[in-house]
């Protein structure tokens, strides 16, 4: 049964909080932070025990993102592996929880076919229940460790730390961890940005006057931005999708799961629309999630860590294509792995 709604930015182009239908949505772990987007209600509702279960979508990192900042789990599952209406390239719905298990739990419902996605996977009889793996299972798994995009924002040193010692617990456990060579080229990143650009140009060109001036201006100035660009420039960005896909599956074929970050950054400012706040420069914090949008891989983020101001740091798992399972049983062994949590963040008190 559905319980309610949670809020997130406008058409869902946004890693932030900020709505112009809702109030502003905040960080859990402080206030002053934003949980992320675009999933943002979810993500900061998982992190401060609004309920057990909730579902986030993601086309460029729209789940992982606000699990990272506020230091939840989550699976974006493989392109079709969970039913979705509208379908889009890259787009998939996925659980957002404070475990592996409960992920594992919402998966068996969530995975249901539904013809309404002419998109989703032929039905597969999933034993999601069978997630539970200690640290034993990474004995022996060929991990390849991301540690540079290849572009967008520069990785904060903290963000490396944490992800660069979950690997060594990885090894630590019997996994062999190489190294990988970034990937996404910018002109991809570009191209993708560029393209999603003028498809919003269009949605909001055919909202009457009024109702496109009650969009964000930030998303307005980044959809406009692209009222100029020809038709080949529009093809060309288009054609960024497709490449993007062919890097990253052939940059992860030697290996069984790669780990990343997730952002190259912890939460930022809630009253801002993104890390940069520039509408030119609006999509370079998803550099480590996006390919595998486009790859349709499953992607899952676990708390691998926290910044020195008490943000969390999520970890980015990927698997190969049609592995979800897979990936939840890796988190699960890492879930053992990696320590002790801090406690969830509590209301603040009464005044």
């Amino acid at each position: 049964m559905l319980v309610s709604k949670t809020t997130m930015p406008d058409y869902g182009m946004l890693s932030s909080g900020l709505s112009s239908f809702h109030a502003l949505a905040r960080n859990p772990w402080d206030l002053r932070k934003g949980p992320g987007g675009s999933s943002a209600g979810a993500g900061a509702a998982a992190a401060a025990g609004y309920g057990p279960l909730h579902v986030g979508t993601d086309i460029g990192g729209s789940l992982r993102l606000p699990a990272s900042w506020c230091g939840i789990f989550t699976l974006k599952p493989s392109l079709g592996r969970i039913p979705i209406d509208p379908p889009y390239t890259g787009r998939a719905a996925g659980p957002m929880t404070r475990s592996v298990e409960d992920a594992a739990l919402m998966m068996a419902a969530l995975s249901r076919p539904d013809a309404r996605d002419s998109m989703q996977l032929p039905p597969q009889d999933i034993d999601w229940h069978d997630f539970e793996r200690g640290p034993e299972h990474l004995r022996g798994l060929r991990i390849g460790l991301l540690l540079d995009a290849g572009c967008g924002l520069p990785v904060d040193p903290q963000v490396h730390a944490a992800v660069a010692q979950a690997a060594r617990l990885f090894e630590q456990a019997g996994a062999h961890v190489a190294p990988m060579a970034p990937f996404l080229a910018p002109a991809m990143l570009a191209g993708m940005d560029h393209f999603w650009r003028m498809r919003s140009h269009l949605d909001m060109a055919a909202l009457p006057p009024e109702r496109k001036a009650r969009v964000l201006p930030f998303i307005q100035a980044w959809a406009d931005s692209a009222a100029g660009l020809s038709g080949t420039e529009v093809f060309q960005a288009a054609q960024q999708f497709h490449a993007t896909r062919v890097a990253t599956v052939a940059a992860c074929s030697a290996f069984d799961y790669v780990l990343s970050p997730v952002a190259p950054i912890t939460a930022f400012a809630a009253e801002l629309a993104s890390p940069t706040d520039d509408p030119l420069r609006a999509l370079e914090h998803i550099a480590f999630t996006v390919p595998f949008n486009m790859s349709e891989q499953p992607a899952a983020s676990i708390n691998c860590g926290y910044s020195t101001d008490g943000l969390p740091i999520g970890l980015q798992i990927a698997g190969a294509r049609f592995d979800d399972l897979g990936v939840l049983r890796v988190a699960r062994a890492f879930e053992q792995l990696r320590g002790p949590q801090r406690p969830w963040p509590e209301p603040p008190a009464a005044t």
